[in-house]
């Protein structure tokens, strides 16, 4: 980073279970814990791999209290400080609200950056120059978000319509953001790939800690007061005190509805457009995408210990047994072999294992979930 920015602190927000890579993600080990793309390393650590050349020492991660030691295992460099364990699942704002409370007591000129812990970005120089971008540009006085050119007329994902651009020195890219879109159908997805004016919304935020949470007073003041009693108390006798009697009394919401979507509709949200690969790595058909066989007649493989047999077969094969697993004429299956339960499914029905988590979770099977 420049001189100029000294005070950028990234955010990592891990929560989320990851029901639609079950059972390889699960509640006490969830997808950012796991490697999904083969590259060695897991999703959290590559996220902080990707942003400590801009931000050094300056990282917090905000995730539950089961996660800690796993947490800690993947990121020895954090502070002490900067773990910060929910007792339970908020949803984002809480998260990242607490964060930008927290950081705000420390040094009101704060320059926070919210990063998923769970996403796949390539190249990396081409993020952080984006990343870069949005700093200066939120140093301005506004909250500002990542999109990404859209590659796909995807519906999974919520989309970033541009407004006018920006002039502002060191972010020659950034724009207005005119309005944030929910999830389309595929008609009007395919129109906003058209039209070249929306990109998708990664839930990448970087902001000036105190207008975050002027815009979370605006919109959820019970959030935001019950978030800066918690951080007022923060670092001292009284931390766990307050945080049990405050967080269960919080309302669940996501950080796009507390602020983000009512800070663009004041004109306070810039965006940066992402001319990099980006995958929330959502279901085991992404997972298929990120690690591409060979060629088409070939399975692609994922586990120290996998032992595959494949024959006119394609698909992907994730396995924490030793047990043999043959596929003989299948295409696009997706199986994931764990000690104590097996998925088959294909690609085109990656999406529905949430389904099966669901109909497991009402039949009382949690002790696999």
């Amino acid at each position: 980073m420049t001189q100029a920015l000294p005070n950028f602190y990234t955010v990592i927000p891990a929560g989320g279970v990851g029901t639609r890579l079950w059972p390889l993600s699960r509640a006490n080990a969830p997808k950012f814990l796991h490697d999904l793309t083969g590259a060695g390393t897991t999703l959290i650590r590559g996220t902080f791999e990707r942003l400590a050349p801009l931000t050094g020492d300056r990282v917090m991660v905000v995730t539950g209290e089961s996660h800690r030691d796993a947490v800690r295992e993947q990121i020895p460099e954090l502070a002490g400080g900067d773990l910060v364990l929910e007792p339970s699942p908020k949803d984002s704002a809480a998260a990242i609200g607490l964060a930008a409370a927290i950081l705000h007591r420390r040094d009101p000129e704060i320059i926070m950056g919210s990063f998923a812990a769970d996403q796949v970005i390539a190249p990396v120089d081409i993020f952080q120059e984006a990343v870069k971008e949005a700093a200066v540009t939120a140093a301005t006085g506004r909250i500002v978000t990542i999109g990404i050119k859209p590659t796909t007329p995807a519906t999974g994902f919520g989309y970033i319509r541009q407004g006018e651009a920006l002039s502002i020195d060191g972010a020659p890219h950034a724009c207005e953001v005119a309005e944030f879109v929910e999830k389309p159908g595929e008609q009007k997805a395919q129109e906003y790939v058209d039209g070249g004016s929306h990109l998708w919304n990664a839930g990448m935020f970087v902001a000036p800690v105190g207008l975050l949470l002027e815009h979370l007073k605006a919109n959820e003041p019970q959030l935001h007061d019950g978030l800066v009693e918690i951080a007022a108390a923060w670092g001292t006798e009284r931390q766990q005190e307050v945080m049990a009697r405050i967080w269960p009394t919080l309302p669940k919401t996501a950080i796009d509805y507390a602020v983000a979507e009512p800070a663009a509709a004041a004109g306070d949200v810039a965006v940066i457009p992402g001319h990099f690969t980006w995958d929330d790595v959502g279901d085991f058909a992404a997972i298929a995408r990120l690690n591409p066989a060979e060629d088409e007649d070939q399975m692609t493989v994922l586990g120290d210990s996998s032992r595959v047999y494949s024959d006119e077969s394609s698909g992907v094969v994730v396995s924490e047994t030793d047990r043999v697993v043959a596929l003989i004429g299948v295409r696009d299956i997706v199986v994931v072999d764990t000690d104590d339960a097996l998925l088959v499914t294909t690609t085109d029905h990656a999406q529905s294992v949430k389904q099966a988590v669901e109909a497991l979770q009402k039949k009382g099977d949690s002790d696999v979930l």
